[in-house]
């Protein structure tokens, strides 16, 4: 078995504290270590440093190294840019030299997973159920009726065993449909991103479904191209949906239920619940760095930016001070922290990055 770590993400649902620089794997969210070195030490009981591989931006590689220097001398896998987990997980795939019946899992690097004994479990019973050739996927089980995250729907088949066939995957759905999910009698889960699956199995799959991205990173490399030449001709598109989707239709895919505490801590919210189940109070007020709050209730308050945070009489709103941007956000509107990155962007206003 060996592991993929996919640290590309950007984070910017957690702007302005995730930036270019040092986007959200590489930050200390819930105490002194990243999530990308919790990441690392998750899974070093299971697997071991020679066999762990990363993927980032090449800008973030001396952070790879920096927080992981257990990894110096492995492969390390820089993309120039961007072009979503489909393109990652394929060039992991054919740069990272096993056996065909080797089982690689594949990684998100900023997760968080509170049991890690249990979490390390459900990766050995999908390592097994993959033995066969399928393509196994975690399964989260579902809290609520959530619109941020895709789910899985499962099949009747292979409960006993653990692993269920995959029917289908709903990429965030709207609260009614979400509903639908939650009732559904085969089961459905949370879509963690996290794969298991044998090596020639994925390159069979991706020949199947997505041909044109691994025949143009092949291609490209077999030609001594740059990677970013072979890049610029990729779709920006994720695994779940150039593969896992089509591959599930055919009945290839399975997944394996994992109650394991997982949260993606992709948004403040998230981040605010995590937060919160580790400093309970009963107004719901978290604050992390300097800060003092008088009569508000569910307020995130996270400073960095060297300064005494106040707060009086707010509810339901998440407020970020760091050295040069202050974030003052409605808590159901935190999602939308992205478009105002975007925006940014578009004036090319890239010191805020």
């Amino acid at each position: 078995m060996y592991a993929v770590i996919l640290a590309g993400g950007g984070g910017t649902r957690l702007w302005p504290l995730s930036r270019r620089a040092r986007p959200k794997p590489f930050l200390p969210l819930l105490g002194e270590q990243s999530l990308f070195q919790l990441t690392l030490a998750r899974i070093a009981p299971l697997i071991a440093a020679e066999d762990t591989h990363v993927v980032a931006d090449q800008r973030h590689l001396p952070l790879v190294t920096q927080q992981g220097p257990q990894l110096i001398g492995r492969k390390l896998l820089g993309e120039p840019f961007g072009r979503n987990t489909a393109a990652a997980i394929a060039l992991a795939a054919l740069i990272v030299e096993r056996p065909g019946n080797d089982v690689m899992v594949v990684l998100p690097a900023d997760h968080w997973i509170a049991d890690e004994p249990a979490f390390r479990n459900a990766l050995s019973a999908a390592a097994r159920a993959a033995n066969d050739g399928s393509l196994v996927t975690l399964g989260i089980p579902v809290g609520g009726p959530e619109t941020g995250y895709g789910y899985i729907v499962g099949t009747p088949d292979g409960a006993a065993s653990g692993a269920r066939r995959v029917e289908r995957f709903v990429e965030k759905p709207d609260r009614e449909r979400a509903e639908e999910l939650l009732a559904s009698p085969n089961g459905a889960w949370w879509n963690a991103g996290i794969f298991i699956w044998r090596r020639d199995a994925l390159l069979a799959s991706f020949e199947r479904h997505a041909p044109a991205i691994l025949g143009a990173i092949k291609r490209g490399l077999d030609s001594g191209q740059s990677l970013n030449t072979i890049y610029e001709s990729l779709p920006d598109v994720a695994i779940d949906r150039a593969l896992l989707e089509p591959a599930s239709l055919n009945g290839e895919v399975k997944v394996v239920p994992a109650d394991i505490g997982w949260s993606d801590l992709g948004s403040w919210n998230a981040l605010h619940d995590e937060l919160a189940r580790r400093q309970p109070s009963q107004s719901g007020v978290v604050a992390v760095g300097d800060a003092q709050d008088l009569g508000s209730h569910d307020v995130l308050v996270h400073s960095s930016g060297g300064r005494l945070v106040v707060t009086v009489g707010l509810a339901d709103t998440i407020v970020v001070d760091t050295p040069d941007v202050v974030l003052v956000c409605a808590a159901d509107r935190a999602q939308e922290v992205r478009a105002i990155v975007d925006r940014l962007a578009q004036a090319k206003e890239t010191e805020y990055l």
